[in-house]
């Protein structure tokens, strides 16, 4: 039996080809195929991440095509073997920072988003902070609780403020944040804690003239 030839057999080709493979062909060879089947992988996953970071659609589109502009850039610098998903999310990450500062805005965030760690339970940013003791900031409505939290991650520290994000936006593990970030896998974790801590610091220290309620 003769195998087909042609467009398909191309498809099937590329199909069949890891994100690492793919890119370290195009390293060598710039083959506008493997460009763009890395481009289809990601359009979907990588595009939804950036617009839930940058808060605009917009924006993160230019994000997006700029991303993939600094991976043709620099595929020079792909080593084989190496994971390609956390290298294209530190390309997009550090695309979208700068476009943020170029604009005055800081990166938002999905407060329901649930953070999965090797160590401990699943859990939503906003059940973290509220807890099951009353106080402040579970007194709130919820649209004001949601913008009180988003108010508080902006005044976080760059490193604290960018770890968090980056662990509830995506279902990243705690090594594919650390090569993205290029930190120990335990200072991910610590500054995860200390992020949520300093909420919850701000979130009691959150009196009646922050929350809107009267003495």
């Amino acid at each position: 039996m003769v195998k087909a030839s042609g467009p398909a057999t191309a498809a099937d080709e590329l199909a069949e080809q890891s994100d690492e493979q793919l890119m370290s062909r195009y390293r060598e060879q710039a083959r506008t195929e493997d460009f763009n089947a890395l481009v289809r992988r990601y359009e979907r996953e990588l595009y939804r991440y950036l617009a839930r970071y940058v808060g605009d659609r917009a924006l993160a589109d230019d994000v997006f095509q700029n991303t993939f502009l600094q991976l043709h850039l620099k595929r020079g610098l792909y080593e084989d073997g190496r994971p390609l998903r956390p290298w294209l999310y530190a390309i997009a990450t550090h695309q979208a920072v700068d476009a943020l500062r170029k604009v005055g805005r800081h990166p938002t965030v999905s407060l329901d988003q649930r953070i999965d760690g090797s160590d401990s339970e699943p859990g939503a940013l906003i059940d973290l902070l509220t807890g099951d003791e009353p106080g402040p900031l579970a007194e709130m409505q919820v649209e004001e609780r949601r913008e009180w939290v988003r108010e508080g991650i902006a005044r976080l520290p760059e490193g604290l403020r960018q770890t968090l994000i980056l662990a509830y936006y995506q279902d990243l593990k705690y090594r594919e944040i650390a090569e993205i970030l290029k930190i120990p896998v335990g200072t991910v974790k610590s500054r995860l804690h200390a992020a949520v801590a300093k909420l919850a610091e701000m979130a009691r220290a959150a009196g009646p003239e922050e929350n809107g309620s009267v003495p």
